[in-house]
């Protein structure tokens, strides 16, 4: 099971040219400001209005990365918005929303399957939009480095790449199952705290979830691990999800310290100003976890629920 699931973590350092103005979540502002550039440098079909309408569709970057379709005679997820992305954007963390020049401001970039080979796209995408700025005041910067962590905590960094001579290394790590069920240990049984850092979206019988039982946790796990695997990793999962979903029923809530926040952000797309709201806070579960643990480990890597691409949905396993 998951043999194939893969993913790589980067960490980008910027260097602030200009003063740099992000909101109070800077994951939109990132995520939005990527988006816009990697169409520009990669579209050869600028004068039509939708990807859809494209001879190139089949073979372009942006497509995969943004708007990934089910491959020919697919019958999972036939709806585009249904297919997870295979990137996740991290923002900085703390409150810190204004960065001098001269100043550092990092955050992380998390590929999964075949989106891994895609980093080259994305090392251009965050340079070039160094160039034009980022925020509503298009604040400058310079792409210092990219980074990879050498171990699950994040303390021991490897440079690959070195903005002064934008030479990208051939080879970085990448992390699997079977490197966490090795690296992270967690009990079987006993209490289990889950600490959502950011914005969690989790929608159940089409209505967002406030305040998540186990099972809408699973729930959401098992649908976006087994889409990621299926559509960028090349492996489905025969699992009797009915049945992993019936002993999630079984574990108890003991404890909740769940807040909503809403998050505010400009949409380029619709033009307008939209919403997003999710739950932040702790939950702690009591039972039986042996069956749950691959899904809760990949998905502290690589998040849950909706909008992980703007770095909503990360949590932190705490027992």
């Amino acid at each position: 099971m998951l043999s194939r699931f893969a993913f790589s973590k980067f960490r980008f350092f910027l260097r602030v040219e200009d003063e740099l103005i992000l909101p109070s979540f800077t994951g939109t502002t990132i995520r939005g400001g990527f988006g816009f550039q990697f169409k520009k440098i990669v579209c050869l079909k600028k004068e039509l209005k939708k990807c859809h309408e494209c001879a190139l569709k089949k073979v372009c970057s942006y497509v995969y990365i943004f708007e990934t379709s089910p491959p020919d005679g697919s019958e999972k997820l036939r709806k585009i918005q249904d297919i997870p992305r295979p990137f996740v954007i991290e923002p900085p963390e703390g409150l810190k929303r204004t960065y001098k020049r001269g100043e550092m401001m990092t955050f992380n970039l998390i590929l999964i399957g075949k989106g891994i080979d895609y980093l080259p796209y994305f090392i251009l995408t965050f340079k070039e939009l160094g160039r034009k700025g980022l925020g509503k005041r298009k604040g400058k910067y310079f792409l210092e480095k990219v980074s990879v962590p050498m171990d699950i905590e994040d303390k021991d960094f490897k440079t690959i790449y070195e903005g002064k001579d934008e030479a990208l290394s051939s080879s970085y790590k990448t992390w699997d199952l079977a490197f966490l069920l090795k690296m992270r240990k967690i009990k079987d049984t006993g209490k289990l705290s889950m600490n959502f850092l950011t914005p969690t979206r989790i929608k159940h019988n089409a209505k967002l979830i406030e305040d998540p039982e186990f099972h809408h946790i699973v729930r959401s796990l098992l649908h976006r691990i087994s889409s990621l695997s299926y559509f960028h990793c090349g492996e489905e999962l025969n699992l009797n999800f009915n049945e992993i979903i019936e002993k999630a029923i079984a574990i108890k809530k003991t404890k909740s310290e769940i807040k909503w926040k809403e998050i505010e952000r400009f949409s380029r797309r619709q033009k307008t100003k939209m919403k997003l709201g999710g739950f932040v806070g702790k939950v702690v579960y009591e039972g039986n976890f042996k069956d749950f643990i691959p899904f809760l480990l990949l998905g502290e890597q690589v998040h849950i629920g909706k909008s992980c691409t703007f770095g909503f949905g990360k949590y932190k396993i705490e027992q």
